[in-house]
């Protein structure tokens, strides 16, 4: 079973829905122990980061989000949700995140350049855009291609040591599409509403072996990489 963790703030009905559509028993749900027993967990997310952090962790589902990220079992952040797997964020402030993948999300402004009467692309970045797959992008993109399309809709952007990024998205400059630590992996896009691509996308999660990756990620450390932030459709 998939649980989507409902925490107060995210598309859940469009999520479920897009794994039900391709077979996966799914649940949306507030239980701690829900979250235990499932074999993969699912962090969706729109709106602020600040908010979001504070109504995960006022629901009491962080610190069981957090147990079975370390105990290895696949977890899956979406939009909102990927960011939140990261150690801070700075919208709106400075607010402290899950700490699962090294890094910090940071305002697109900051990256994308101006043009010559001053003015930058559109934020937020809303629309289709092709994803630059980094080393074949890793399990969650094994029936995906290069240059396939899926939907943004964010205004922050990830950065984190390249090590990390499966894959990135050209809006102006690179920006970090997907990530991957181990077992824990985040989508900045949203798969439910990328169309056949983003169901490929979930269908390889839901494949993807309860507790396979352990936490030999968690433990390396490693040195920094570069960070890592690719053409639109």
């Amino acid at each position: 079973m998939i649980a989507i963790v409902d925490y107060g703030v995210g598309n859940l009905f469009s999520l479920e829905s897009s794994f039900a559509a391709i077979g996966a028993e799914v649940r949306v749900t507030a239980d701690a122990g829900a979250l235990r027993t499932a074999e993969r967990i699912v962090l969706p997310g729109v709106g602020a980061f600040g908010d979001a952090a504070e109504k995960l962790r006022s629901s009491g589902l962080a610190a069981p989000l957090l147990e079975e990220a370390r105990q290895g079992k696949p977890i899956l952040g979406i939009c909102l949700g990927m960011q939140l797997l990261f150690e801070r964020s700075f919208e709106y402030g400075e607010h402290e995140g899950l700490g699962l993948i090294p890094g910090e999300v940071r305002p697109i402004t900051e990256i994308i350049p101006l043009n010559a009467h001053g003015a930058g692309l559109k934020v937020p970045h809303i629309g289709w855009n092709a994803l630059h797959l980094i080393t074949g992008g890793g399990p969650l993109f094994t029936h995906v291609g290069e240059g396939d399309c899926v939907y943004f809709v964010h205004s922050y952007s990830a950065h984190c040591p390249g090590e990390f990024v499966t894959a990135t998205a050209e809006y102006g400059a690179e920006l970090t599409a997907a990530v991957q630590r181990g077992n824990v992996y985040g989508c900045q896009f949203h798969p439910e509403k990328s169309g056949a691509v983003g169901l490929n996308i979930l269908r390889a999660f839901t494949g993807l072996n309860a507790r396979a990756a352990g936490l030999a990620a968690f433990d390396a450390g490693g040195a920094s990489a570069p960070n890592r932030q690719a053409a639109s459709c």
